[in-house]
């Protein structure tokens, strides 16, 4: 009798919790899910790609060597763009990752250099970390990426959009992100089409940007629904 309870229990806990979220998912599915958009225009879409770099001012971005920042307060760097080299940092965790030949990549606890059987682990997590958190601080500037295939849409309301689909490179490729620019070429946001995210078309803001010391312009904040991602501590130099 005991077991039935405590089974009794457990089983209305697990409804308890996760009825309300299945609810809320579906809520949002059914709000926001859209299907990858059909593209109408190839020939024309450097053209966009190129006027939105113009607008960033990409030449400064192109001979910006350093660049720091903090991702939501957790994750910090110091990225030696020229030298593809990183330096990661989380907890009492510094990973100095060599983007271009990660076995050259060295890890650090509490400042000691760690060779234990967790440094391939640490490794790969500071590069999945810089991978996605260095996206959300210049994904504008990296639409002419090898792999990337770039394409015009016609939106709801009549305007264009630029589609970017990353088929190779990061951690996730195939994903797409079609770019809202204003018209003078300023992305002010993009909807994502990524593997992580199950729910198709959500749209994030690019409209709080700051220009930095090496004149390359940088965002400081995004937003995606109700949810906010912070790029504090920006600093770059030549």
């Amino acid at each position: 009798m005991r077991l039935k309870q405590i089974t009794k229990i457990v089983v209305g806990l697990i409804i308890f919790f996760t009825l309300p979220t299945l609810l809320f998912f579906g809520f949002l599915y059914l709000r926001y899910d859209e299907d990858l958009p059909e593209v109408v225009n190839i020939t024309e879409a450097d053209e966009m790609a190129y006027k939105m770099l113009d607008a960033l001012n990409y030449d400064a971005y192109k001979t910006t060597d350093i660049i720091e920042w903090s991702f939501k307060g957790i994750h910090q760097y110091k990225w030696y763009k020229s030298e593809n080299r990183c330096h990661v940092f989380w907890d009492d965790i510094r990973v100095e990752l060599d983007l271009k030949n990660r076995d050259n990549s060295k890890v650090f606890v509490a400042d000691n250099v760690y060779n234990g059987i967790e440094v391939n682990d640490y490794i790969n997590k500071a590069e999945s970390y810089f991978n996605n958190d260095s996206f959300w601080l210049v994904a504008p500037y990296k639409v002419f990426d090898a792999g990337t295939e770039r394409g015009l849409v016609t939106t709801e309301d009549g305007s264009t959009a630029l589609l970017v689909t990353y088929t190779k490179g990061g951690s996730t490729p195939g994903d797409s992100y079609l770019w809202h620019l204003n018209e003078d070429g300023m992305p002010n946001s993009f909807q994502m089409w990524v593997s992580v995210i199950p729910i198709g078309g959500l749209k994030a803001t690019w409209d709080q940007w700051t220009t930095t010391n090496s004149g390359a312009m940088l965002p400081t904040n995004h937003e995606i629904l109700f949810l906010d991602i912070t790029l504090d501590n920006i600093k770059t130099s030549k």
